[in-house]
C-alpha cells in the first residue's frame, strides 16, 4: 500500500508542478481593480488557456504590470492604461498576446457591469509624417533635365515642343499625387529601366538586351538635382475631374 501511494504522489507531482508554472503574477493599480475589470477578464482568460493570473499588490514582484508604462490597451477610470511584461515566460507571453490581441480589446470592451461600458479603445497616437528633406541644387536640376530629360518629357517652356507628345511634361508629372515617389525613383519605373544607369545604383545592361537608344547616364546628386527642380515647379492646372454620370 505505501509503494502504491508513493507511486501516485510521483504521478501527480509533475501535473502539480506543470499547474504551478502555467502561472501569471499581474499587478494592476486599485483604481483598475475596483473597476471590477479583473474579475471580468481573468477568469475567461483561463479558461480559454488553462493559464491561471494571480493579482500581486507589489508591482515590484509582478511578471506583468498595468499602468501608465508599455503598450496602450484601453482607457477608463481616469486614464490610459498600458501592460508592460516585466518578467518574460511563456505564459506571460501568452497572457500579453490575448490582452494587447483582438479577443482581450474585445473582452475588456465588452465590461459593462452597470450596462454600460466602462473602457475604450486607447486615443490613436498621431502619425508621423516624414518629410523630404529637398539638399538638391535647382539649377543643376534644370540643366540635367534639359540634358537627359528633355528627348521624351518637356522640362520647361524652353523644352516644351521637344519632348514626345506621348509624354507626360514634367508640370503634368509634378501635379500628381505621390510626385516626389516618381521623381526619386524614376530609374525603376517602365520604360526608364531599359535605357537608364544611374552610378553605383543600378545592374548594368545585360549583354543581350542593350539600350535600345542612347543611354541616360545619371548619378544620385543629379536626380536629387532634377527633383529640387521639380519641387519648384508650379503643378499643370489639370482643371477639375470629369463627373461620370
Amino acid at each position: 500500500m505505501r509503494c502504491l501511494l508513493l507511486i501516485l504522489a510521483l504521478a501527480v507531482l509533475p501535473f502539480k508542478v506543470l499547474a504551478q508554472e502555467r502561472s501569471v503574477l499581474l499587478y494592476a493599480p486599485p483604481a483598475l481593480v475596483d473597476t471590477g475589470l479583473m474579475k471580468h477578464i481573468l477568469p475567461r482568460f483561463a479558461l480559454k488557456t488553462q493559464v491561471r493570473v494571480t493579482l500581486t499588490d507589489t508591482p515590484e514582484a509582478a511578471q506583468v504590470v498595468l499602468g501608465d508604462a508599455g503598450q496602450p490597451l484601453f482607457e477608463g477610470a481616469g486614464q490610459v492604461w498600458a501592460m508592460e511584461v516585466t518578467q518574460p515566460t511563456e505564459w506571460t507571453g501568452r497572457f500579453a498576446d490575448w490582452l494587447g490581441g483582438d479577443i482581450g480589446r474585445d473582452t475588456v470592451l465588452a465590461y459593462a457591469p452597470d450596462g454600460a461600458a466602462i473602457f475604450t479603445p486607447p486615443p490613436q497616437a498621431a502619425r508621423k509624417v516624414a518629410t523630404l528633406e529637398l539638399d538638391g541644387d535647382p539649377a543643376l536640376g534644370l540643366q540635367v533635365s534639359r540634358l537627359k530629360c528633355a528627348r521624351c518629357h518637356a522640362v520647361d517652356d524652353q523644352t516644351r515642343l521637344s519632348g514626345i507628345g506621348s509624354t507626360p511634361s514634367f508640370s503634368v508629372l509634378r501635379s500628381l499625387p505621390g510626385w516626389q515617389d516618381r521623381f526619386i525613383g524614376f530609374y525603376a519605373l517602365n520604360p526608364h529601366p531599359a535605357f537608364t544607369q544611374i552610378a553605383e545604383v543600378t545592374l548594368p545592361f545585360d549583354e543581350a538586351r542593350p539600350s535600345p537608344i542612347v543611354p541616360v547616364e545619371m548619378t544620385l546628386d543629379e536626380v536629387e538635382a532634377v527633383l529640387a527642380y521639380v519641387a519648384g515647379m508650379a503643378p499643370a492646372d489639370l482643371g477639375k475631374p470629369l463627373d461620370h454620370q
